[in-house]
């Protein structure tokens, strides 16, 4: 098959897209895997960027870009097909209980909540209603609400009936929709897509666009994953009235009425990867917190169950515009903005297929980016970097030259952005390469005083000790500071695949018990062998395909194995950390010749893990080229480990600038370096 345009992806953002270049002229194809399984057809279809109190500058403008084209998009959409999409431009209303907060409860009108980080809608389009008033503009409230919110721009749309507009519209327009195909990879030479590997042969088109939402990262190593949503619909019965005309959007709760006398409850908010079905816990929250705003639920049959996965990024704005391929254009990660979303992200993305970009859009585009997720300049071995995971590339020899570099006292180089490219693991970006652990130490002091001067960013937990409360590890959780420090929860004493992952689904709660509530880091290790304690690598791979799936940035600690390692990447772990040696066995590094294969191979940062026993074996690793170091035995069990931790934080940041600076090369023979001209015969 050859197309000018194939967008990946039959979802509400793929069809918007297609019809938008089928209007410009171009020939579209669009294909999907599952058409059942789209976000869109699991959404409340609510248009509310005000009640969402979005307080992102750049999203707030996509998104009333966006609900501003809604009237005349719906309606261009109506006469194609003849159909209705719904569109109800209702309002929506957030009613306030009592204890909720001060700062939410405003007696005047005409005050503005301060809770907000800055003004996400102006004074005309929202207004505070007291007690009295909220319970007079709609009957049937709770009597805890002692006021509220109307947004009176918002809105919502009938999700599925717009999806089913979309494509009847999409067909009638003459896009080839095709059904039930999967993509089994994307086929890039020289930094272009050459076409898609699918189970129906291989597709070709001049120009891609990939709109596959939660799925994405399947294809492109992109940070995004799924976050699922359940959700219910109630019936007004036969011989009652719709007394509700207000969507009402509570806390943790939303409640969307329809003109046909369903009313949609949503949605739970779950990191389960793509885990499905309903749940009775699920249900029950909704039910409970939905009948607690409007009580007349409670005597409404219940109609239906449902679940989808939200497309999500690490800070759930969506990844719009090009990419490293030149022929490819991102429009994914949506998060539960999708519906709201799909006018103004097929503009915005037909007007780059098709060269017609507007200088404003441009600008708005440049927050979406997926560079956002990694650094700007890639190793200089790979074709492609991983935007997930960017291993950090070369600086110019113009930066080096600059004496206040290379002059600077080596705890400002630790810090110094200009001496290199942070170090960026799954969207989340360190300055320092250096991480530490948490185990061996003679105490809890040591411990802290080796943290603070490795100035490292990172630090590994074993979520078993911590929760055992196993001797050196008690009071952890309290030790340090955590708003500074970025938990590494780690499966250390896991045997098995399934131990690994039930003990990183605990280190991921207990991050967010800690305040770190965006944490899904988990540093995988998988060890049935108890001598020399060797990673298993077919335990270690089953156990980073489910974690990844469930969402997790998966650090595996792997043998130097560089297929091992591969295969790993292609998985979608952020990082891959081969062992220098056996762990704590301080030999230094025993497997230089495969690490680096894996350094020269890698799109992922590589982490050397294990073995490192002095100061000089660090400065090695990172001259080879390696992102990073992890090393705890070396550092505890020195006789001052805050000194030792010192000196290795000193040797990372010296390797990692050799290794940028360029060694000379080696040669069998001498060479002099002074010149032999102009001597004094």
């Amino acid at each position: 098959m050859t197309s000018d345009i194939l967008i990946i992806g039959g979802g509400v953002i793929g069809l918007a897209t297609a019809i938008e270049l089928k209007l410009r002229g171009a020939k579209v194809t669009a294909f999907g895997r599952n058409r059942k399984a789209a976000a869109a057809t699991a959404a409340a279809g609510m248009l509310a960027p005000s009640a969402e109190r979005i307080a992102n500058t750049a999203m707030l403008e996509l998104c009333n870009r966006s609900l501003y084209l809604y009237p005349d998009w719906t309606r261009k959409l109506e006469e194609i097909t003849g159909l209705d999409t719904g569109y109800w431009a209702c309002g929506i209303l957030a009613p306030v209980y009592q204890g909720q907060g001060e700062k939410k409860t405003r007696r005047q009108g005409d005050e503005f909540d301060n809770s907000l980080p800055s003004s996400p809608s102006s004074p005309s389009s929202r207004h505070w209603l007291d007690k009295q008033a909220i319970h007079q503009y709609q009957t049937g409230l709770s009597e805890e609400v002692i006021g509220g919110w109307w947004y009176s721009d918002d809105g919502q749309v009938d999700n599925r009936a717009l999806f089913q507009t979309l494509l009847n519209a999409a067909e009638n327009l003459g896009v080839e929709i095709q059904e039930g195909i999967a993509v089994k990879g994307i086929i890039q030479q020289q930094g272009e897509v050459k076409g898609l590997q699918t189970d129906a042969g291989t597709l070709r088109a001049s120009k891609y666009v990939l709109a596959t939402g939660a799925w994405s990262n399947e294809l492109f190593p992109l940070p995004v994953r799924p976050v699922k949503g359940q959700m219910l619909s109630v019936k007004v019965p036969f011989n009652s009235e719709l007394s509700l005309s207000r969507v009402l959007y509570g806390e943790d709760i939303y409640i969307v009425p329809r003109r046909d006398g369903r009313i949609i409850i949503g949605a739970t908010c779950e990191e389960v990867g793509f885990t499905p079905g309903n749940t009775p816990v699920g249900i029950q929250n909704l039910l409970q917190a939905a009948i607690r705003l409007y009580p007349q639920l409670q005597n409404y049959p219940i109609e239906e169950f449902w679940w989808g996965f939200r497309p999500t990024t690490p800070d759930k704005l969506p990844i719009l515009g090009d990419s490293c391929c030149k022929n490819l254009i991102f429009a994914t990660g949506h998060h539960r903005n999708g519906i709201l979303l799909a006018p103004i992200t097929a503009k915005l993305v037909a007007d780059i297929v098709l060269e017609e970009t507007e200088e404003k859009s441009d600008s708005l585009l440049n927050h979406f980016h997926y560079s956002r997720f990694h650094n700007s300049t890639p190793k200089s071995t790979a074709m492609f970097t991983s935007s997930v995971n960017f291993s950090n590339g070369n600086i110019s020899s113009e930066s080096l030259s600059n004496n206040s570099i290379i002059d600077s006292p080596i705890e400002d180089l630790i810090q110094d952005t200009k001496l290199d490219n942070k170090l960026n693991i799954a969207g989340k970006e360190f300055t320092s390469r250096l991480m530490t652990g948490t185990g061996k130490y003679r105490n809890i002091t040591e411990m802290q005083q080796s943290v603070e001067k490795s100035g490292c960013q990172i630090v590994t937990v074993a979520v078993r000790r911590v929760q055992t409360n196993a001797p050196g590890h008690e009071g952890l959780a309290e030790a340090l500071d955590w708003n500074k420090i970025w938990m590494l929860p780690n499966t250390a004493g896991c045997k098995t695949a399934e131990e690994a992952i039930r003990v990183a689904r605990l280190g991921r709660e207990m991050a967010k018990i800690l305040g770190q509530e965006e944490n899904n880091f988990v540093k995988l290790e998988v060890i049935p062998d108890a001598k020399y304690l060797l990673p298993d690598p077919i335990g270690t791979l089953q156990a980073a395909e489910q974690l990844v799936k469930e969402g997790f940035a998966v650090l595996p600690y792997i043998n130097a194995d560089p297929m091992l390692a591969k295969r790993l990447e292609e998985a979608g772990c952020a990082t891959v950390m081969p062992l220098a040696a056996p762990i704590g066995s301080g030999q230094g590094l025993q497997t230089t010749a495969n690490i680096k294969i894996i350094i020269e191979n890698a799109n992922i940062p590589v982490v050397v893990d294990a073995g490192i026993g002095a100061p000089s074996e660090a400065a090695q690793a990172m001259e080879m080229g390696a992102d990073a170091l992890l090393i705890n035995s070396a550092i505890a069990l020195a006789k001052n480990p805050p000194a030792m931790a010192r000196a290795m934080s000193m040797a990372a940041v010296a390797g990692r600038l050799a290794y940028l600076a360029g060694r000379m090369p080696m040669k069998d023979y001498a060479s002099a370096s002074s010149p032999l001209t102009g001597t004094v015969s």
